[in-house]
């Protein structure tokens, strides 16, 4: 039955029990990222420190999870440690299908356990376990435990923090089902300052599919569509690291901490090298026919008894840019190696490869010494930098601690910020140019995935920047309406504003799917008041003299365009926020 309301469960973690609470807005946020933004409305401290045990947890699904292909994802809010602001990240695995069976559209996490505990929740149960004895694993061991304790396949879903994330590291994520994270802004860190080293949502209920001929007619469109054309087929095959060799060829991978855009020994981390070479299987995500993530393997020796095993370790385009090509580790098998290191440690890998990198360059030019790094890493040692990966997750000493917060915190207590490599966090794995550079230093989450800014670099040759800014926030807003629903951004060559209509009518959601375009525009301008609410000033933004450095396709990096986009997306950013500007663009 479809409700015109949200159910979302509200937990306190101090008293251990939660509340169910309808709330109104499906109308007007729709769900994933609208719904987060306005429970944060509701529950969040602006102005209180993102640690504040009463900040919420936030985790969100849409209202075609279940539903159709794709639409596999669930949004991760809360204020992040990295920068004490309103942040979002995003993350597959079974977590949205586990809400939907669990009869959820969202979960609300508030206060701290007295003691490091595992919450599990179901249609019909709430549990707060005493697992103090899991603080200190690492990730995959703790993702063993939590399996055996909590028993249960199909609709289960476990989500679980390493030590990076008790440390409480800006850099932690949180790990979902082993293969997906919610990745960025240091969500796994908020799960530490709660005292939670896992949550297992068990999807326990049902829900009944719509009736008439319209649903099913529509549901299998959809799925030939992501099935029976090319359209998706790329994601399945070689999937998003065949942008490594495409990147590399057109002079905009970042390479060695980005002082080089391109480089012949990329082919050692190709894209179809990992699939000739390393590739064990194909996996998805719950309700995805697809088969997007990539898993490779690894072998170990253990030498005293004389045997072999071997370690399935996934990875697609920014895992390979920001342990392969940022660090200048060429060898594909070393590159899954050290995502192995980084996914026990529970780090998010795009900005532990990019401090490592800023790390190994500073140690280079004099800014750093041993003292500080405690080995001698440099370029391409891929057996030094997984050790200092496990002292970045455990915060060994104080320049890991500091640097655990962020590249830029780091660099401005030892020097080297001319070529810290951050947009507002570590960067993704594009050196594509102006648009994308301004695009994720101001973009709300600080990532690629904001808008497809890397794409407009290689489409427009000349400098343009109200065709670029008009670009950036119309793409955003279209990009903004998928993660409410919540659609993995793969499908957007499939979902577009018709035929989300017509997936929401088909389920009973008349009166949001005829007003799709205002609820997109609803949801922007709400996310953009939260983000500045908390703090964020796109004006304060600064871009470090690195990227004032490279060459690409186009030549060099235009500083004026550069310097003109910056200004004129921030007051679009200010704009929208605001309620006016998008008439502007």
């Amino acid at each position: 039955m479809i409700r015109d309301h949200f159910r979302i469960l509200s937990v306190d973690l101090a008293a251990g029990r939660g509340v169910i609470e309808n709330l109104q807005g499906r109308d007007t946020v729709a769900g994933g990222s609208g719904l987060a933004a306005m429970l944060f409305e509701k529950y969040g401290r602006p102005g209180q420190p993102w640690d504040d045990p009463e900040q919420p947890l936030i985790f969100a699904i849409g209202p075609l999870t279940g539903y159709f292909p794709l639409m596999s994802k669930t949004v991760c809010a809360f204020k992040s440690p990295y920068h004490d602001q309103y942040a979002e990240s995003h993350g597959g695995g079974r977590s949205a299908l586990s809400l939907r069976f669990a009869d959820f559209d969202g979960l609300v996490i508030r206060g701290k356990a007295p003691t490091p505990s595992c919450l599990s929740i179901g249609s019909r149960h709430l549990d707060l376990k005493d697992v103090h004895y899991l603080w200190g694993m690492d990730l995959l061991k703790t993702g063993k435990m939590l399996r055996r304790m909590y028993k249960g396949s199909g609709h289960r879903s476990i989500l679980r923090i390493g030590p990076a994330g008790e440390n409480l590291s800006a850099m932690a994520c949180i790990n979902v089902d082993t293969y997906r994270h919610f990745g960025r802004l240091g969500c796994g860190a908020v799960m530490g300052a709660k005292n939670l080293k896992g949550i297992v949502i068990m999807g326990d209920g049902t829900f009944p599919l719509p009736e008439g001929k319209d649903y099913p007619r529509l549901f299998a469109e959809v799925h030939r569509k992501m099935t029976d054309t090319d359209m998706m087929e790329k994601y399945h095959n070689v999937g998003t690291p065949i942008n490594m060799a495409v990147l590399n060829g057109i002079r905009a991978l970042p390479i060695r901490n980005l002082q080089k855009t391109t480089d012949p020994a990329m082919e050692g981390i190709s894209g179809e090298t990992f699939a000739r070479d390393t590739l064990l299987r194909n996996a998805a995500c719950a309700g995805c026919p697809v088969g997007c993530i990539h898993i490779g393997f690894v072998r170990e020796r253990f030498m005293e008894e004389n045997r072999y095993l071997y370690r399935q370790v996934s990875y697609d385009h920014e895992p390979i840019f920001a342990a392969g090509a940022m660090l200048q580790v060429t060898d594909a098998f070393s590159v899954l190696s050290l995502l192995d290191a980084v996914e026990r440690e529970g780090l998010d890998v795009m900005s532990a490869g990019v401090a490592l990198a800023w790390a190994t360059e500073a140690l280079e030019k004099g800014v750093l010494s041993t003292r500080e790094t405690l080995l001698p890493f440099q370029f391409g040692d891929a057996k030094a930098y997984i050790e200092a990966v496990h002292h970045l997750g455990a915060a060994s000493n104080d320049f890991y601690r500091l640097l655990a917060q962020g590249t830029s915190r780091a660099a401005g207590h030892y020097g080297g910020g001319d070529f810290a490599c951050v947009l507002g966090q570590e960067m993704a794995g594009y050196a594509t140019g102006e648009v994308f550079f301004i695009s994720q230093a101001l973009g709300f989450r600080h990532s690629h995935l904001d808008a497809g800014g890397y794409s407009y670099d290689q489409k427009s040759k000349e400098p343009d920047v109200d065709g670029a800014v008009k670009f950036l926030v119309q793409d955003e807003r279209a990009r903004v309406l998928l993660t409410s629903m919540v659609s993995c951004l793969f499908a957007r060559g499939v979902y577009g504003e018709e035929i989300l209509s017509d997936c929401l009518r088909s389920v009973g959601y008349t009166n949001l799917a005829e007003g799709i375009g205002r609820v997109a525009g609803t949801i922007q301008k709400l996310r953009w008041r939260a983000r500045l609410a908390t703090g964020f000033d796109p004006c304060a933004v600064s871009i470090p003299q690195r990227f004032l450095e490279i060459e690409t396709w186009k030549g060099k990096l235009d500083e004026a365009y550069l310097a003109a986009l910056k200004t004129a997306y921030g007051a679009a950013i200010l704009g929208i926020a605001g309620g006016e500007g998008e008439s502007d663009h």
